[in-house]
């Protein structure tokens, strides 16, 4: 099974894919899933300190911030890299450093307010392929 970000991440790459012409249809066939899986949730809803915690686990850079820190790894790799992208590149690390701890926090935190171990919590997140 796909994870949720997983998924989310091919809806968003389909979605900018997109001919500017078939957006709205494409808009009008999400809002009308979201209002369906709203109503669907009314009858369990998420805590909001779940809630918060959900959206800092399934929080990822910007996609042009991906692409910008595979360019300057790519730079670094080869040698190529200026002493200004090495310092842009040293600050992307520090950031994604931060996210992936902050990232563990939210994860340790929502598998006790769920009652489940982290290893079972974790399988939901994780790609396919990258179960644990």
């Amino acid at each position: 099974m796909t994870a949720p970000t997983e998924i989310r991440q091919r809806a968003i790459a389909l979605v900018e894919k997109l001919p500017a012409e078939t957006l709205t249809k494409a808009v009008d066939f999400l809002e009308a899933l979201c209002k369906e899986t709203s109503e669907e949730s009314e009858a369990t809803p998420i805590a909001p300190q779940e809630e918060a915690l959900l959206q800092i686990i399934q929080r990822r850079l910007p996609p042009d911030d991906q692409t910008r820190l595979a360019y300057l790894r790519q730079r670094n790799e080869t040698g190529e890299i200026t002493e200004a992208e090495h310092q842009e590149l040293l600050a992307y690390v520090d950031r994604v450093e931060r996210q992936d701890a902050e990232r563990a926090e939210a994860l340790i935190e929502l598998a006790r307010l769920r009652k489940v171990d982290l290893k079972t919590l974790l399988n939901e997140f994780l790609p396919a392929n990258t179960k644990a």
